[in-house]
């Protein structure tokens, strides 16, 4: 199963919900979630490593260069890409490694983004993160939004750590390590979690709910 339709999601958090009260909790007072779906596939990859670590205005005005500069956004076009078209395009030294790594990954067959949907979460996560520059962050939000995985779980996501150590009543905000084995009372609905977490932090903040970054 994946969660490619707002159905879908009604069903996990159904299930969610009748398992844990905190989960109850959580979608009796926001609601459905929103469903946050992207494509999937080299272009959405590429869009999750773009808004990675920097605010949403910043990378939506990169991502816009990005593609303005590149055109399609292929992994020919990126791996083909000059130094000063990735500065053009406002990306990072750091960003135009990932990206070229990502490119090549895929096009030698290191990377295969078709099979990557039909793995577990931890195994399509080991998958991804063997690419140079892609964390885990980057990994389970991709599973998450691109691929409508059920049980991703972006452990190191900011504010996931802020909305479970409010909806838990925890005395400080959990790192990514503690956030994971919090998740594991979630399985196999985790990628559920951390939407119905997210509406709680934009709650919490008065704003969208939306991964923010990595700790």
């Amino acid at each position: 199963m994946t969660i490619a339709s707002d159905d879908d999601l009604d069903r996990a958090m159904a299930a969610l919900s009748a398992a844990c009260p905190v989960m109850a909790r959580l979608a009796a007072a926001n609601g459905r979630p929103p469903l946050r779906r992207r494509p999937a596939g080299f272009e959405g990859l590429v869009h999750v490593v773009v808004f990675q670590q920097i605010s949403t205005l910043a990378a939506q005005a990169i991502w816009d260069r990005t593609r303005g500069v590149f055109g399609a956004i292929t992994p020919e076009a990126l791996a083909a890409g000059s130094d000063e078209a990735y500065r053009a395009a406002g990306q990072s030294r750091p960003k135009t490694r990932t990206l070229r790594a990502v490119a090549a990954a895929v096009l030698d067959g290191t990377l295969d983004l078709d099979q990557i949907g039909s793995l577990p979460a931890e195994e399509a996560e080991a998958a991804l993160t063997r690419v140079s520059g892609i964390g885990p962050w980057t990994a389970e939000v991709y599973l998450l939004t691109c691929l409508g995985h059920p049980d991703a779980w972006p452990a190191g996501d900011i504010a996931l750590q802020a909305a479970a150590a409010d909806a838990l009543g925890l005395p400080a905000r959990p790192d990514a390590a503690e956030m994971r084995v919090l998740g594991e009372r979630w399985r196999p609905h985790r990628a559920v979690a951390a939407r119905l977490l997210w509406a709680h932090y934009a709650l919490l903040k008065g704003r969208s709910g939306a991964p923010v970054t990595q700790s």
